[in-house]
C-alpha cells in the first residue's frame, strides 16, 4: 500500500467507525482493565464512597469478632478481626467525611 490519504469517502467512514468505538463504553471498559499496571490505581481507593449499610454491617462484624476474640482466644477470629477492622475504620472515616461535604 501507498502511504498516501485516503479518499475523502473511506477517510469520512473511518472516522465514522472512530467515532462509534469510542462512544462504545463497555469496550473501553474492557481495554482499559486489560491493561497491565504497574502500580495500583489509588485513585479508586480515594473515590470509595461507603454506603451506611455497608458501614453498619462492617461494624457489626468487626464488634462480634472482637467479643469472639476476647471470649475464645482463638490466633484466627483474632487475625480476622485484625484485617477487617482497619477497612471498618476507613469505611467509617469516609462516610463521616462524606457527610460533612454537604
Amino acid at each position: 500500500m501507498t502511504t498516501g490519504r485516503l479518499p475523502d469517502h473511506e477517510q469520512r467512514i473511518l472516522d465514522e467507525v472512530e467515532r462509534a468505538l469510542r462512544r462504545d463504553r463497555r469496550l473501553d471498559r474492557r481495554l482499559r482493565t486489560g491493561r497491565l499496571r504497574r502500580r495500583p490505581d489509588l485513585s479508586r481507593v480515594t473515590h470509595y464512597r461507603p454506603r451506611v449499610l455497608t458501614v453498619v454491617l462492617l461494624l457489626a462484624v468487626s464488634i462480634a469478632l472482637l467479643v469472639t476474640g476476647i471470649v475464645t482466644s482463638r490466633p484466627a477470629v483474632i487475625w480476622t478481626f485484625a484485617a477487617i477492622w482497619p477497612l471498618t475504620l476507613f469505611a467509617v472515616f469516609r462516610l463521616v467525611c462524606r457527610w460533612t461535604e454537604r
